[in-house]
């Protein structure tokens, strides 16, 4: 997909099926949690052990409170949406790399404790999405970055362990943060980039132009 596209892009129902098979079956297991009266926290990500290593997968699914619930799925159906709108089909291949690179970083990093819940992806999206739209220099995707700044951006207190409650796994939030910031490097070059426009072009078109006179006279 070319900037052109993306500039002039409507936004399609489909952008929003992944987004809400999400946060349905997130919801759907705290559902079963609470209806069975069981914990399911044992599948968090539990750092620097075998059995931990499971939570690189399963911990984004399971949440402590319905609250905490809520202050997850609402940003990551916004933001998870958002980024299937702008990335296409490379976003849901964004979004594994992030829930399972912050699951990984988590597990290194973390303490001693189960830690569950969706927040780190959450962090990964909002990181990725503010990182690659200034660093690809895309008319929307810098609009995005300022909303997300605008509307998260209190989020950044969120990596620091003493700015958080009691209980909230600040390491989950600074592991998304970490995958976030790789990915929008490392896939730079995939997605949308900068719009060229025909000035710029023609900027280019002369300056190569003088460049091959030059030599012809220096010769």
């Amino acid at each position: 997909m070319d900037n052109h596209d993306i500039e002039n892009k409507k936004i399609s129902s489909q952008t929003f099926i992944f987004p809400i098979f999400l946060i349905l079956l997130i919801a759907l297991v705290k559902t079963i949690e609470m209806k069975t009266g069981s914990q399911w926290g044992s599948f968090g990500v539990y750092p620097k052990t075998i059995d931990g290593l499971k939570g690189i997968i399963f911990s984004p699914f399971i949440h402590g409170s319905t609250k905490h619930l809520f202050n997850n799925i609402v940003p990551l159906f916004f933001l998870l949406s958002a980024m299937i709108h702008f990335y296409d089909k490379l976003a849901y291949i964004i979004y594994v790399y992030i829930h399972i690179g912050c699951g990984i970083i988590l597990w290194f990093i973390g303490r001693d404790v189960f830690h569950i819940g969706a927040s780190g992806v959450v962090y990964g999206l909002a990181s990725f999405m503010f990182f690659s739209g200034i660093l690809r220099r895309n008319t929307q995707l810098l609009a995005f970055s300022l909303l997300i700044t605008f509307l998260y951006g209190s989020m950044v207190w969120g990596i620091f362990p003493e700015t958080v409650k009691k209980g909230v796994s600040w390491e989950a939030h600074l592991s998304g943060a970490i995958i976030g910031l790789i990915l929008a490097i490392i896939l730079l070059k995939k997605g949308p980039q900068k719009k060229k426009y025909e000035w710029e072009e023609e900027e280019e078109e002369e300056g190569s132009e003088s460049t091959y006179i030059y030599h012809i006279v220096d010769k």
